[in-house]
């Protein structure tokens, strides 16, 4: 009879995920680290906006929008070319995590502006910066937390800067999540019928866009909401081809050698799945259950930043192909489980010729799940063309 011997484990790792505690040993190496710039060599993705890398990047959020994926339909666009959509910079370098040893941590806000459009063959740089924390402070979700602000920059290969996230997340002690897990447990999997299924998938499949047709600045009223998009049922599938869009975090998603050297290197990176007894990155808490248990939620759930690609498709469909996204504000608010479906909207507060003089719309936006949860609230400034200015247009 045969007998399975188990593989060596690298030191510290287990088959749980790191559990590490706030200490004043901690905070005060973190506040050293403040305004330090960032290693970003083993997140980068994607260095050029290939025709490829744009396809691959917008299928993985489920944007088949042509004038990112349609050659021929792109260039009677008014950038006579493809180009990628503006969530592409996640495709690039998705994030950089920095210190926080052994505790978990939530993605809580993203913060976006944009100053131009990726156009086919760009070469993007991203270079990032530890901008400081929060904290900690007590809170009923996780025990104590922090909050910490990392500023992520994206140039071309004219040094022209293209866009700046600010990603901001809550960091908790594990121990501390995982007791008040039960206070947040809900049905999982959502329990749809095959009726309710079969309206979802057709509002998926109805799901339309400006295009060609320019939504102008002169027509659109304060009050206007702009079309609903639907996501889900949320599946694995959905996840792994948001990760292999490119939108992996720090350290790319690897496999075999690659990988187990890198554990061997960080062995809080990892934990030993005891179902495959396979070694597991933490980033799986967004496709694997028994990490996701882990980390205090119920189940795998969505990427912040691929909400954020959600709600950015719902206004580059609204917008047009002469329109422009200028900034985005957004807040993650409880999980999105797989099985879960996420409607996403938006509605026109104000319009204005701001200080750029760009002619902008301001709107505050949505992304609603089945329960009633707006799991996703927001605010974005879109530019639009005026009437007045045709021919001008918001391309950039």
């Amino acid at each position: 009879m045969n007998t399975l011997t188990a593989a060596p484990t690298p030191t510290g790792i287990t088959r749980e995920l790191a559990r590490g505690k706030f200490s004043e040993e901690m905070l005060t190496k973190m506040r050293a680290l403040c305004g330090t710039e960032l290693r970003t060599e083993s997140a980068i993705n994607n260095e050029y906006a290939t025709r490829l890398a744009i396809l691959r990047f917008a299928e993985g959020i489920g944007d088949d929008n042509p004038l990112w994926t349609d050659a021929e339909y792109a260039a009677r666009s008014p950038y006579g070319m493809l180009v990628a959509p503006p969530s592409f910079i996640f495709a690039c370098l998705a994030s950089v995590q920095v210190g926080w040893a052994g505790l978990g941590g939530f993605h809580a806000e993203t913060t976006l502006t944009f100053e131009r459009t990726i156009r086919v063959g760009d070469k993007i740089t991203a270079r990032v910066f530890f901008d400081g924390f929060e904290g900690p402070i007590e809170s009923n979700f996780g025990g104590r937390r922090i909050k910490d602000y990392v500023r992520q920059e994206y140039r071309n290969q004219d040094d022209t800067l293209i866009a700046t996230f600010v990603c901001s997340r809550m960091r908790f002690e594990r121990s501390e999540m995982q007791k008040r897990a039960a206070s947040r447990t809900i049905q999982i999997p959502h329990p749809w019928t095959e009726e309710e299924i079969a309206s979802i998938e057709q509002q998926v499949l109805a799901e339309t866009r400006r295009g060609a047709t320019p939504r102008y600045w002169d027509d659109v009223n304060v009050g206007d909401e702009i079309d609903v998009i639907t996501k889900g049922p949320i599946g694995l599938t959905d996840e792994i081809a948001f990760v292999a869009a490119g939108a992996a975090p720090i350290p790319r998603v690897a496999a075999h050698r690659v990988s187990l050297k890198r554990y061997h290197k960080h062995p809080r990176w990892a934990f030993r799945d005891p179902t495959t007894h396979a070694l597991e990155p933490v980033y799986s808490v967004h496709y694997n259950d028994y990490a996701a248990r882990l980390q205090g939620a119920q189940a795998a759930y969505d990427v912040g930043i691929q909400r954020t690609c959600w709600g950015v498709h719902a206004l580059t469909d609204w917008m047009g192909d002469s329109g422009f996204v200028k900034s985005v504000w957004q807040q993650y608010r409880s999980h999105v489980y797989l099985s879960d479906v996420v409607r996403l909207g938006g509605r026109v507060d104000a319009k204005e010729i701001d200080a750029d003089g760009d002619h902008v719309v301001r709107l505050t936006t949505w992304a609603n799940n089945q329960r009633g949860q707006n799991v996703m609230p927001g605010t974005a400034v879109v530019v639009l063309p005026q009437r007045s200015g045709r021919g001008q247009g918001a391309v950039r």
